[in-house]
């Protein structure tokens, strides 16, 4: 969760490398924080500042107290694990000569401190991390050498984690190492730069190297060398970011989260893009795995959290629909822990925007030692659950950096549909001139997300007019129903409010005992144009809550006349396919989250208690 940023530049001291920092950490609070810290070299010295709270709160403190000019500096946004969100136990943590700051939990900290306190070393902070800056003191006074100490120190620790060093004997190097959680590096002339993602150093360049699981980097302002943790030297491969510094910045919107929005036609389309060949057919170049194999499976699974698990429950409809192979859908912290039966004929696919998410990293890790083949589909290039995976399916949405996830979901349902397509290609359970057909409407989708898109103005006005309410609930039947979940969790993570997804077969079930005056009910309206049944059912659902009082908002398509004498707000969206139907039908929730919840001056894109990249269990 927390965000890392490292910089070395010209021997010459100066401001440089302590505002390349500042500004990567900047283009690093969407992954939530409470605590801010940095620390600089120069001329020998080490020198640290560090507050609880926002950013902000840091650049005052540095305004008042300047930090001598620097050769090299780290900085750090803390998530609180170990130790209440306080300036003692915010990073860096100081040892000596040493600064330290870390990523993710130390899970045998406790053990480690307790020899550490036996040997007469006395703590400041309630954190993991401060033992990792007493062990790398210590190996230092040993070896006389940054690298060489955190080699000796990362086999003693055990759990995820990304570290950062420096040490005033080097002036010119930051050292960092890597397990279960993200570290980049960024390539420059004369200058070298680590983060946590590539945001922190994208206004400087857009020359990235990967680091492997398990590596420890050393970067001067000239040279960058990855070794394994047994000290061997390290295969590293450099690629490109093929986003610019404007693609992270708020673009004239008012929020991150609403630009986003406006983003999903793109997002999807540059998810689409490049996957057919000549004639039409799908290639999906990215899927590593055998056509053999992948035709011979029997099962999958899909294992994902959040968000991302409501794109793989619109997958299952479709991927069960085209390729008549049974599709469950798990809940990665879940998957572990009940003994699944998977197997070398079970294809397991792993969602997650950051892929970095540790939830489903762990269920990455069980399915492989089960036998099963793991297909990743993803937002982020080099991350963790990629790299992790027999194959990856990338999706093309840019940086995401608005907590609450809108055009990384599209992208993601997108990537599903290509994947069940893809399927149903490879193992003939649709015609040619289905699939071609399928294709067809699905690349027609960005034009229609954007129709929806341009009646923002009419959602907005009726989500103001409704920040008063304290509770919504969401009904879907079909694919539906995950976006009815996925409209609730919206309301829930950025407007605070009480919100809740059904299916909508269930409401007589139980739920419809929640219906009251005034009681307001989304309602997704599958296309007429499919089961005629379904349709008509759940016309009958917006009657049944209409008639106990409930103020019905139905999303329903274009010429869809049978929702009106019962819904008292209609949002519209374009005549679309009913398996595609999603890309479309959830745009107007968004919308609608996004605006009650800026009515009710709330901060859309760092809602509380929450973070973008889940990176600990």
């Amino acid at each position: 969760m927390c965000g890392i940023v490292g910089y070395v530049g010209p021997d010459a001291p100066s401001g440089r490398p302590l505002d390349v920092v500042l500004e990567g950490l900047g283009r690093l609070e969407y992954r939530g924080y409470d605590s801010a810290g940095v620390a600089v070299l120069a001329d020998g010295g080490l020198a640290v500042a560090k507050r609880a709270g926002k950013l902000s709160n840091l650049l005052a403190d540095l305004a008042e107290h300047p930090l001598p000019p620097a050769t090299a500096a780290i900085g750090h946004t803390r998530w609180a694990t170990h130790g209440a969100p306080t300036d003692v136990n915010a990073h860096p943590h100081r040892v000596g000569d040493i600064a330290v700051i870390h990523n993710g939990i130390i899970e045998n900290f406790a053990g480690l401190k307790n020899e550490l306190i036996g040997e007469g070393a006395e703590f400041l902070s309630e954190t993991d991390t401060e033992v990792v800056a007493h062990l790398l003191e210590r190996a230092w006074r040993a070896e006389g050498d940054l690298t060489a100490a955190m080699l000796s120190v990362v086999g003693r620790l055990e759990g995820a984690f990304t570290l950062l060093a420096l040490h005033a004997g080097q002036p010119g190097v930051v050292v960092g190492a890597r397990r279960n959680s993200p570290l980049v590096v960024g390539l420059g002339e004369g200058e070298n730069f680590l983060g946590s993602d590539v945001a922190a150093f994208i206004s400087s360049t857009r020359r990235a190297l990967e680091l492997g699981q398990d590596e420890v980097v050393t970067i001067t302002a000239d040279s960058v060398d990855v070794v394994g943790f047994d000290g061997a030297p390290a295969t590293t491969r450099e690629y490109t970011v093929d986003w610019d510094a404007s693609a992270a910045v708020k673009g004239g919107f008012d929020s991150f989260m609403r630009k986003e929005i406006h983003d999903q036609p793109t997002a999807v389309a540059d998810t689409l893009r490049g996957r057919l060949d000549p004639s039409g057919a799908l290639v999906l170049d990215e899927l590593r795995i055998p056509e053999a194999e992948l035709r011979s499976i029997d099962k999958i699974i899909v294992v994902a959290c959040g968000t991302a698990a409501y794109s793989g429950h619109v997958a299952k409809y479709a991927i069960e629909h085209w390729c008549r192979i049974p599709v469950e859908v798990e809940l990665a912290h879940e998957f572990r822990y009940r003994d699944p039966i998977v197997g070398p004929r079970t294809l397991v696919v792993a969602i997650s925007q950051s892929g970095e998410t540790m939830d489903t990293l762990m269920a990455v890790r069980h399915a492989r030692e089960q036998g099963a083949r793991v297909l990743a589909i993803c937002n982020t290039h080099g991350s963790t659950i990629p790299r992790e995976s027999d194959a990856v399916l990338y999706t093309h949405a840019g940086p995401e950096v608005a907590v609450a996830s809108t055009k990384a979901f599209l992208a993601q349902v997108a990537a599903c549909y290509l994947l069940g397509l893809f399927l149903a290609q490879l193992r003939g359970t649709k015609f040619p001139d289905e699939l071609r057909e399928t294709l067809s409407a699905l690349q027609a989708l960005p034009e229609k997300i954007q129709e929806v898109i341009d009646t923002e103005s009419s959602i907005e006005t009726i989500a103001q007019a409704m920040a008063a309410e304290e509770s919504f609930l969401f009904l879907g039947r079909h694919v539906g129903y995950p976006v009815a979940l996925e409209g609730a969790l919206k309301l829930k993570e950025i407007a605070y409010i009480h919100a809740e997804g059904f299916a909508a077969g269930e409401l007589k079930h139980g739920p419809i005992a929640l219906i009251e005056e005034g009681q307001p009910v989304f309602v997704v309206v599958p296309s007429p144009r499919g089961r005629d049944s379904l349709h008509s059912k759940v016309v009958s659902n917006i009657q049944e809550v209409r008639a106990r009082g409930a103020r019905t908002l139905v999303i329903a398509e274009e010429g869809d006349d049978d929702v009106v004498p019962f819904a008292d707000v209609i949002f519209r969206v374009p005549q679309t396919p009913v398996l595609l139907a999603p890309l479309v039908s959830v745009v107007p929730l968004q919308i609608f989250a996004c605006a009650l919840a800026t009515a009710k001056g709330l901060d859309v894109d760092q809602p509380r208690n929450l973070a973008k990249s889940v990176t600990v269990e």
